[in-house]
C-alpha cells in the first residue's frame, strides 16, 4: 500500500519527491515505491458563489439580502479543475491507504488540503507533515515525525469558520452597498478598518495648524551648546520674544560648566524578522510593496530553500533550533558574510531570551536562514536584497551589544541652562553587521518624530566641571511644528499590526484583545488587504505616500460604524484562536456571525445617504456607452466603466522605470491613440520611438558583465579606445 502526499505547490512536491526517491511522473503527480506525491495550486476548492445556492442571486438585488446558506457548498475553481480531478482520482486509488497533508503549516494551508478532501468525499486516515522549511533535512525530519491528522481538526475548524464568516459579512455588505448606492463599493472586516485608519490620519493632517517655535544655540570652548528650559526641559519655545531676550542677555557673558556626566550605554540587535517587520524594512529601504516582499520571500523559501517559512508572526526561535545555528551559519558563510561568521563558528553560540523563547514561538519561528548552501549568483537582485536583510539580522543577534560612551555637559549662563551631548563608540558589536541606521530598531512608531535643536553626536573636547568659556556665535534657531506623516506601506503595516492607538473605544479589555490577536489581519493577509484597497481605488499613491480617494472617503460615510472599527476583527481573531485551541465551538461563532450579518444589512437598507461620482469623464465606454471614471491605480492611471456589470477598463498612463534626462525622476508613459509618450513632472516630454533611438545611441542595454568581458579582452591597450566598436555585436536590450 502507498501513502498519498498532498503538497500545496508543485515546487514543494518535487522537493519531497526527490527526498523520498519518487521519480515516476504520472498525471498530476510523482510516484515511488511507497509514496505518491501530488500538489494543489494554492486553493483548488473554495466556497460557492451566491448564485450556486439560488439562481436568483445572479441578480444583485437589495431585497434578496442577507444571503445566509443553510449548508455551505464547495466548488472547484475552474482554472485549476484539471489538477483537482487528478488529485481526486489518486485519493480513491485502491493502493492508497492514507493521506499525508504536506501543505503549508498554518491555518490557511490546513484549509487548502481539508477542502480538497471534503469536496472529494475522501475519508481515508490522515497524517500531517508540519515543517518550517523545505530543505532536504527538514523534509526528512518531518517525515520521521509525522503527526496524527486529527490533532489539527480544530485548526481546520478555525480556518473554515474564518472563510465562512468573511463570506457572510464581506459578500453581503458589498452587495448591499453596491445595490443601495449604484456604485462599485466593497468592504470587509479588515480592509474597512484599515481604510478608516488612513482616513483618520488624513483628517489629522488637514486639520493640523503649524506653529512657529524657536530655540537658541551658542559656541563656547569649542562646543555647540543648546538652550534648555529650566522647568519643562524642552529645547524649544513658542515665544519668540522670550528667546530673543535670552539671546540679548548672553552678549559678553561667559558660560560655566556645572555638570559633566559620562555614561556607558548599550543597544542590542533589533531582533529576528517576522513577516511584517521584514515587509516594513523592505519597503523603507528598497521601496518594495508588502505583496512584492512576500512573493520574493516565497521564492527564497520554496525555490532557493535558503530561508524558512515566511508567513510567521513570531520574532523568536525555539530551543530546538539552537543546536542547528552553526550549521545555518556555515550555509551562508559566503561573500560579504565571511567577515562576520568565522568568528562565531570558532566559539560556543551565545543565546538569550531576546531571540530564543519557546513561549513566544507561535505556529512558526522567526524567519532565519536554512542549512541549505547558498548560491547568490542564482538569485535575482531583489532576492539578494531580501536574503541580505534576513542573514544580517540572523548574524546580528549572535553578536554583542553596540556600546558607546554618552557624554552630557550641563552649563549655566545668564541664569539659563545649556546642554551639549556627544558620544564615543567603544564597541561596534552588532552594528558591524547592520551598518546602516535602522529607524525601526528603537522606534515602535516610525511615522512619528519630535522636533529638537539638540545635537547628540558632536565630538566633545575634554572639559571639566567648573570650566568657564566666553560665549560666541549666539544663534536664534527656528522651525515649524509638522503634521503627522502620511502612511507609506511600511508604516501602514505597523499600524495594522498595532492598531490600538487608532481605536475610538477606551475599553481596556478590547484594547488588550486587539494587542493579543496581532492587530488587523494576519502576517499572511496584510499585503493582500493593502493591494485590494489599491485595486478597488479606495486609496492611491503619491510618491511613496498613501492617500485616501474620494471614493474611499464616501465609502466610510456609508459603511455601518461597527464595520470600521478595529475591535471587530480583534473579537473575531480571539474567537478563531479559541476554536483552534479547542476552547470555543465553531457552531457558536457562526451563529453569532449570522446574527451580526442580518443586523448589518438592515442598517445599510435603512440608511438615508447618497454616493456621487466626482471623477466622471466625457469619455464613453466602448462596450456600453456609459461615461467612464478616471481613477488612479497603484502605478497607473485608468479609465473604468461606471457600470459594475460592464467591467470595461483601460490603462491610459503608467509609471515607468525610465528616467528623465533633465531631473532624473521616473517618467510616466502616456498612451494616446497609437502613440506612446514619456512625460515627466518637470515638463519634459519625449515620444517612445525617440526615447528608444536616444537610448540606443547612449549604449543602453550593455550590462556590467558585457563591460567586464570586454575589459578582460584588453591586454596593454588603453581602455579608452573605441568602446562602441568592441561592443558592436552586442544586441541592445531596450526597456
Amino acid at each position: 500500500m502507498k501513502s498519498l502526499i498532498l503538497a500545496e505547490k508543485p515546487s514543494v512536491a518535487r522537493d519531497i519527491a526527490r527526498v523520498l526517491n519518487c521519480r515516476k511522473n504520472i498525471c498530476g503527480a510523482i510516484e515511488g515505491d511507497r509514496h505518491i506525491i501530488t500538489w494543489a495550486l494554492g486553493h483548488l476548492v473554495t466556497l460557492a458563489d451566491p448564485e450556486e445556492y439560488d439562481k436568483k442571486y445572479k441578480e444583485w438585488n437589495l431585497s434578496y439580502l442577507p444571503m445566509i446558506p443553510k449548508k455551505w457548498d464547495l466548488v472547484v475553481i475552474k482554472q485549476s479543475a484539471r489538477q483537482y480531478h487528478n488529485i481526486k482520482s489518486l485519493l480513491f486509488r485502491k493502493d492508497v491507504d492514507q493521506i499525508i497533508i504536506a501543505t503549508d503549516a498554518g491555518r490557511e494551508g490546513e484549509l487548502v488540503a481539508r477542502w480538497i478532501l471534503e469536496k472529494s468525499g475522501c475519508h481515508k486516515p490522515i497524517k500531517r507533515l508540519w515543517i518550517s522549511s523545505v530543505t532536504d533535512k527538514a523534509i526528512r525530519e518531518g517525515f520521521a515525525n509525522l503527526k496524527d491528522g486529527r490533532m489539527y481538526n480544530n485548526l481546520y475548524h478555525a480556518a473554515k469558520s474564518r472563510a465562512e464568516a468573511d463570506w457572510l459579512v464581506g459578500i453581503n455588505a458589498t452587495r448591499a452597498l453596491t445595490c443601495k448606492y449604484n456604485a462599485q463599493l466593497s468592504c470587509g472586516r479588515v480592509q474597512t478598518p484599515t481604510l478608516a485608519i488612513i482616513a483618520k490620519r488624513e483628517e489629522e493632517i488637514r486639520s493640523f495648524k503649524p506653529e512657529d517655535y524657536y530655540g537658541l544655540t551658542c559656541n563656547a570652548g569649542g562646543v555647540t551648546w543648546t538652550w534648555q528650559h529650566k522647568n519643562t526641559k524642552s529645547f524649544r519655545s513658542f515665544k519668540k520674544d522670550y528667546i530673543e531676550e535670552i539671546r540679548d542677555s548672553l552678549k559678553s557673558k561667559s558660560l560655566t560648566v556645572t555638570e559633566v556626566k559620562k555614561t556607558l550605554k548599550k543597544t542590542f540587535s533589533p531582533g529576528l524578522y517576522d513577516l511584517t517587520e521584514l515587509q516594513r524594512d523592505a519597503n523603507q529601504r528598497f521601496g518594495f510593496s508588502a505583496k512584492n516582499t512576500l512573493n520574493i520571500m516565497q521564492r527564497l523559501y520554496e525555490n532557493h530553500k535558503v530561508l524558512t517559512y515566511p508567513r510567521t508572526d513570531s520574532r523568536y526561535i525555539g530551543t530546538d533550533i539552537v543546536p542547528t545555528i552553526k550549521e545555518r551559519l556555515r550555509a551562508c558563510n559566503i561573500g560579504p558574510y565571511k567577515n562576520f561568521i568565522p568568528g562565531l563558528l570558532k566559539t560556543p553560540i551565545k543565546t538569550s531570551k531576546s531571540f530564543v523563547d519557546d513561549n513566544k514561538v507561535s505556529d512558526h519561528h522567526a524567519i532565519i536562514p536554512t542549512e541549505e548552501s547558498v548560491q547568490l549568483e542564482h538569485m535575482t537582485n531583489d532576492e539578494r536584497k531580501i536574503y541580505d536583510l534576513v542573514v544580517r539580522r540572523f548574524i546580528s543577534v549572535l553578536y554583542p551589544a553596540f556600546e558607546y560612551e554618552q557624554t552630557t555637559f550641563k552649563a549655566a549662563a545668564a541664569d539659563e541652562i545649556f546642554t551639549a551631548k556627544g558620544k564615543v563608540i567603544k564597541a561596534a558589536g552588532w552594528k558591524a553587521i547592520i551598518n546602516f541606521e535602522d529607524e525601526y530598531a528603537n522606534n515602535d512608531n516610525p511615522e512619528e518624530y519630535t522636533d529638537t535643536f539638540l545635537q547628540t553626536d558632536q565630538t566633545l573636547p575634554p572639559i571639566k566641571q567648573g570650566d568657564k568659556f566666553s560665549i560666541s556665535q549666539i544663534s536664534l534657531t527656528s522651525g515649524k511644528t509638522k503634521p503627522p506623516k502620511r502612511f507609506t506601506e511600511a508604516t501602514l503595516l505597523s499600524a495594522m499590526e498595532n492598531p490600538v492607538k487608532y481605536m475610538e473605544s477606551k475599553d481596556t479589555k478590547a484594547r488588550k484583545t486587539l494587542g493579543e490577536t496581532g492587530g488587523l489581519g494576519t502576517v499572511a493577509t496584510r499585503a493582500d488587504i493593502i493591494e485590494k484597497l489599491f485595486n478597488s481605488f479606495l486609496i492611491e499613491k503619491s510618491g511613496s505616500d498613501i492617500l485616501i480617494t474620494s471614493k474611499g472617503r464616501q465609502l466610510l460615510e456609508l459603511v455601518p460604524e461597527d464595520l470600521k472599527k478595529p475591535e471587530l476583527t480583534a473579537q473575531w481573531e480571539m474567537k478563531l484562536s479559541d476554536i483552534a485551541k479547542g476552547s470555543h465551538k465553531d457552531s457558536a461563532f457562526m451563529k453569532d456571525i449570522q446574527s451580526y450579518t442580518r443586523a448589518l444589512i438592515d442598517e445599510i437598507k435603512c440608511a438615508e445617504r447618497s454616493f456621487h461620482h466626482d471623477n466622471l469623464t466625457n469619455t464613453k465606454c466602448p462596450r456600453c456607452g456609459r461615461r467612464m471614471l478616471s481613477v488612479k491605480g497603484k502605478n497607473a492611471r485608468l479609465l473604468v466603466c461606471q457600470d459594475r456589470e460592464c467591467g470595461y477598463r483601460e490603462t491610459i498612463a503608467r509609471m515607468s522605470n525610465a528616467r528623465c534626462p533633465n531631473c532624473h525622476k521616473k517618467m510616466e508613459l502616456i498612451k494616446k491613440a497609437n502613440e506612446e509618450t514619456f512625460v515627466c513632472a518637470c515638463g519634459y516630454k519625449e515620444k517612445l520611438s525617440s526615447f528608444k533611438t536616444r537610448r540606443e545611441k547612449e549604449g543602453a542595454g550593455v550590462t556590467k558583465k558585457d563591460v567586464q568581458r570586454y575589459l578582460k579582452t584588453q591586454k596593454e591597450e588603453p581602455v579608452n579606445i573605441a568602446f562602441a566598436a568592441a561592443l558592436s555585436g552586442i544586441k541592445l536590450d531596450i526597456k
